[in-house]
């Protein structure tokens, strides 16, 4: 990928990001009858990173199709930011990081239920980018600096506030900042010194990097190795009265990610479909971790890390989140 290779990406995944649908046979209303499906048709808000490729899977293989649902899905700029989305009911499930859902319920702001792992940490799937000619070459030189994120107070925030301690820093003693910008903007940010350091996930890393950009270091390491970041949540609402729904998605789900965490020309054939990356980036990228189960140890690390870094103010439990996968 020659030229500005993240200006493409962005550009088409802005292009992108108004809405994408699911293609179903007339199958899939027999199905949905047959199945008893309470919401047949349903819409998923979801980030354009690689761990959403089963989604595409499922749909261009007809998984959901198989078990009666058409679905859509709208890409979001974060997880967080669109928690108000579900709630509102604008989305049926939303592909979010665990420390915004987590914070949430914890707030008692939203009654919310994890009907499947997304993904795990990866090495390489996640990186701190710098400008080729930014002077920053170590993680100390982001004292008093600003770090780009796509939303406060996630999982990309904690990630990072996790790497600067274990080497010596403290946010707020050594007055580091963070300002939000959407993934696809973030090299932009970067490139123009608007941030010091921009956290990306795969494909911008990939992205970024073949136009000029430096990683400073893998935020997923140490204390954050395979750390759980995010799921597919729904409302409990939503849950109580569709479970028939939730159980077709979870089959289909399971399914799709079977197959992408198992054959990596299925992963990365889907990848530009939904991002916009060309085939060759697709190809190169990290793959992600794919949890064919939802393990409630798992998820706990994030809630025990949140409570470490004063993301919440007492002790949460996350078994009481989890709604059990069915296959």
């Amino acid at each position: 990928m020659r030229f500005r290779p993240l200006a493409r990406v962005c550009v088409a995944i802005a292009a992108f990001s108004l809405l994408a649908t699911a293609c179903s046979t007339g199958k899939s209303e027999t199905t949905a009858a047959a199945n008893g499906l309470e919401k047949p048709e349903i819409t998923i808000g979801v980030l354009p990173v690689p761990e959403v490729a089963p989604i595409q899977i499922a749909i261009n293989r007809g998984l959901f199709a198989a078990e009666g649902l058409k679905v859509k899905y709208t890409i979001i700029e974060g997880g967080g930011s669109s928690l108000t989305t579900l709630i509102s009911g604008g989305i049926d499930i939303l592909h979010s990081n665990y420390v915004s859902a987590f914070t949430a319920v914890s707030q008692k702001t939203a009654d919310l239920k994890v009907i499947s792992e997304a993904t795990t940490a990866t090495p390489g799937g996640y990186a701190l980018m710098v400008a080729p000619n930014s002077g920053i070459t170590k993680i100390e030189d982001l004292k008093g600096k600003t770090i780009g994120i796509n939303t406060k107070r996630n999982i990309a925030m904690l990630t990072t506030s996790v790497t600067l301690k274990v080497h010596g820093l403290e946010v707020d003693r050594d007055k580091i900042n963070f300002a939000e910008f959407p993934f696809p903007n973030m090299w932009q940010a970067v490139k123009t010194g608007q941030v010091a350091a921009g956290f990306m996930p795969e494909p911008f890393v990939s992205a970024s990097a073949t136009d000029g950009a430096v990683k400073l270091v893998d935020p997923m390491t140490g204390p954050t190795d395979s750390l759980p970041i995010a799921g597919y949540f729904v409302t409990a609402d939503f849950a109580n009265k569709n479970p028939r729904t939730v159980a077709a998605f979870q089959r289909a789900l399971l399914k799709a990610k079977t197959i992408a965490a198992n054959d990596r020309k299925a992963f990365a054939e889907v990848i530009p479909q939904y991002t916009k990356i060309n085939k060759q980036t697709a190809e190169i990228i990290q793959l992600p971790g794919l949890p064919l189960t939802t393990n409630a140890a798992r998820l706990q690390r994030v809630s025990d890390l949140m409570l470490e870094y004063g993301y919440l103010q007492k002790p949460f439990d996350v078994t009481s989140l989890i709604l059990p996968e069915q296959k």
